[in-house]
């Protein structure tokens, strides 16, 4: 590998080491909020992507061999040492990604929730053990680690994405290859060098900084036994179906199109902030954001004109103001394809209430400058034909639609292709069991607007949300990233003389 020339360049973290490469390629890191241009980061070629499979593969025998306990202790430093830079993280993330400071505080306490559980895998991996299942026959359990696994995650969370994978991975024994999104890496670095104060050895966790060719090199190593992706839900498939063929096992998080429900019964004053939070909170780049509210029987008519209101009045500033509700859109293309939609909305004849499009950022003051700037936007009485209802906005943007009752809010939502996130607010017990049962929804929310599941529950969707069989972190990323062993055994003094040519049963 060649190593770091320009102090201005992001580069990969190999065999504990930063280097940029051999391909040369670079790609600009761009500050949202002013739109200017800080700094460079590598983009691998699959010969660094080689390079680091090849370090992880030799630090694999050791670390798989190293007992839990140990494993733990080293997550334990890395939890210390979370803790004590997490604002340093979260100010990374919002001069690259431009969520506001206060969020990304939060995605950062989320992410270290991850690594809490992860101190935890002596316990989470004991096996099962049964005494005298047959005549001087024991059998019992194990589970033990892949290999190297690679983790490919999103712009959105930089901090949070990555710590639903590589924690428990390298708890369970496996050394890990990240390949984070090049439009905000240098939360990666900052990672990779924790790590090794906590005392992980070299070559465990590995960042390999790049575009589609260090994705699909990830993809088709023969080396690599798993990835876990979160991305967009055309890329999730793509990425599923490429690596099956290749043997891997594969965890892909896709799209989503969350909606909330409120019942006429519901506290509206709660409802409210609920939904301007959940659509407007991270500029709408979240996968479990609310993007879409479904208003039931009359509810429309009083719960419309306030989030208006609301939508009109949030302060829109650069995200390392302490007051800042929403900050910049990501990129100047994400502006662009935001904008697209909200122009298709009104050429499908959705009202447009509220036009984020016309937001000035000159007008605030507030360290805007020349960045990719958009104010929330919000449309009522949107149909389920319409694009802005039907496709991932994946920005500022809530279109309200209105239904007569709550089963015609369920078939709604049952119908989307998505299936990740959704919530109910209501002041009945019984509409929101039957809610709760009937949703045809992978997380879901009962008066909590983003239902994120904790650490120990595990994160994921239905339908096209999820291509895989096991949910992120939790018990199932455990799983997820071992395999079960069984043994079977006995000694001589038990066996019986002469050749047995029947199936065996337990005697």
């Amino acid at each position: 590998m060649t190593s770091t020339a320009n102090p201005n360049t992001v580069p990969h973290y190999i065999n504990g080491q930063t280097a940029v490469g051999e391909s040369g390629n670079a790609q600009s890191v761009s500050n949202p909020a002013t739109g200017q241009v800080t700094g460079q980061v590598a983009l691998a070629s699959p010969q660094d992507v080689n390079t680091a499979v090849e370090s992880a593969q030799a630090a694999f025998p050791a670390w798989a061999d190293t007992p839990p306990i140990r494993r733990a202790r080293v997550m334990f430093r890395f939890l210390e040492l979370l803790n004590a830079h997490k604002d340093e993280l979260a100010e990374a993330i919002t001069k690259e990604h431009g969520k506001v400071f206060t969020d990304a505080q939060g995605e950062v306490a989320r992410g270290i929730d991850i690594v809490e559980f992860a101190c935890g895998i002596p316990q989470l991996l004991k096996g099962d053990y049964t005494d005298q299942v047959g005549t001087g026959i024991d059998n019992w359990t194990m589970r033990q680690p892949l290999g190297v696994v690679a983790g490919i995650t999103p712009f959105n969370f930089p901090v949070m994405v990555p710590m639903w994978m590589f924690p428990v991975a390298i708890a369970t024994g496996n050394t890990f290859i990240l390949k984070p999104s090049p439009l905000d890496p240098s939360a990666s670095l900052l990672i990779a060098d924790l790590l090794k104060k906590a005392g992980l050895p070299d070559g465990v966790f590995n960042v390999v900084q790049g575009d589609k060719v260090s994705v699909e090199a990830l993809i088709d190593h023969p080396d690599v036994k798993a990835l876990s992706f979160v991305g967009s839900t055309p890329i999730a498939n793509l990425i599923y179906e490429r690596g099956a063929k290749h043997g891997k096992r594969v965890q892909a998080l896709g799209g989503a199109k969350n909606h909330m429900v409120v019942m006429p019964d519901a506290n509206q004053d709660k409802a409210v902030d609920a939904l301007i939070g959940a659509a407007y909170g991270s500029a709408g780049e979240r996968c479990m954001a609310i993007s879409v509210a479904v208003l039931v029987g009359d509810v429309a008519d009083k719960i419309v004109p306030r989030l208006a209101e609301r939508a009109k009045a949030l302060k829109v500033k650069d995200g390392m103001q302490l007051d800042a509700e929403m900050g910049p859109i990501v990129t100047r293309e994400a502006h662009e394809r935001i904008t697209g939609y909200i122009n298709k909305g009104e050429e499908e004849g959705a009202e447009l209430v509220v036009d984020g499009r016309t937001f000035d950022a000159s007008q605030t003051g507030e360290g805007c400058g020349e960045g990719f700037w958009m104010g929330g936007t919000l449309f009522d009485h949107v149909t389920s034909k319409m694009t802005i209802y039907k496709e991932e906005i994946f920005g500022p943007v809530l279109v309200c639609v209105r239904v007569p009752d709550v089963a015609t809010a369920i078939q709604l939502i049952n119908d989307h292709e998505f299936g990740n996130g959704v919530s109910c607010f209501t002041e009945s017990g019984n509409v929101a069991r039957e809610f709760g049962r009937r949703i045809q929804v992978g997380m879901v929310g009962i008066n909590v607007p983003i239902p994120v599941p904790m650490a120990w529950h595990g994160f994921g969707g239905w339908k096209r949300s999820l291509f895989g069989d096991t949910h992120a972190y939790g018990e199932e990323g455990v799983r997820f990233y071992t395999k079960q062993k069984s043994i079977m055994q006995r000694w001589s003094d038990t066996i019986d003389a002469g050749a047995e040519f029947a199936m065996p049963t337990h005697k």
